[in-house]
């Protein structure tokens, strides 16, 4: 899922290849603290409003599927756009660049999706506390974006001038990124499991 490109990494990347790494990074923080804000109300609640309203849990998992086909889509068809397709951002400030890595994370489906409904289906309840579990595993989750996107944020300028050059690399990134995307869609939209329950 990390590997995905979607609305952090773009954000993330295109300011790491306009305004530089440390540009890159200020914003990472900011996407980190959308992710702990997701993970944080996901464990104190949210979860436990999907096992009263299980339809709920099925329409955010069906809008999860539909997000992520719809990037597959963008990443597939004609004229599509890579993560690593350098774009044209004026510089900002520090706090700015924070705000949105912040803003850019909060109103990202495909975060919301794994929190309200990938990361639940992997907590189990004989295991013992089901508040910790969530907060473990979405460290976990937490620990590996960041990893992820760090050292795409470091290499960003690289990777640009490289596949700008390779056009063809362009390409087939972006339908193998296509191809993970559609596949998790269909994944996600006929998975059976419902939400663990405390």
């Amino acid at each position: 899922m990390v590997l995905t490109p979607g609305p952090n990494m773009m954000y993330v990347t295109s300011r790491s290849i306009t305004q530089g790494r440390r540009a890159g990074m200020v914003s990472l923080l900011g996407v980190a603290l959308g992710f702990m804000i997701y993970m944080s109300m996901a464990n104190l609640g949210l979860s436990a409003v999907f096992l009263v309203v299980p339809e709920l849990y099925l329409a955010v998992k069906l809008a999860g599927a539909a997000y992520l086909g719809w990037l597959a889509w963008q990443a597939l068809r004609p004229g599509g756009v890579s993560a690593f397709s350098p774009q044209e951002l004026a510089p900002d400030s520090n706090r700015r660049l924070f705000t949105m890595g912040l803003l850019t994370n909060l109103l990202n489906p495909k975060a919301a999706i794994m929190y309200l409904s990938l990361i639940p289906q992997f907590v189990d309840p004989k295991a013992g506390h089901v508040l910790l579990q969530g907060f473990v595993l979405g460290t976990i989750q937490i620990l590996i974006s960041l990893t992820v996107n760090g050292v795409l944020v470091l290499a960003a300028g690289s990777i640009a001038i490289f596949l700008t050059k390779r056009p063809s690399w362009l390409r087939i990134q972006r339908y193998v990124m296509g191809t993970v995307l559609g596949g998790l869609a269909v994944k996600l939209a006929t998975d059976r499991s419902h939400p663990a329950t405390a």
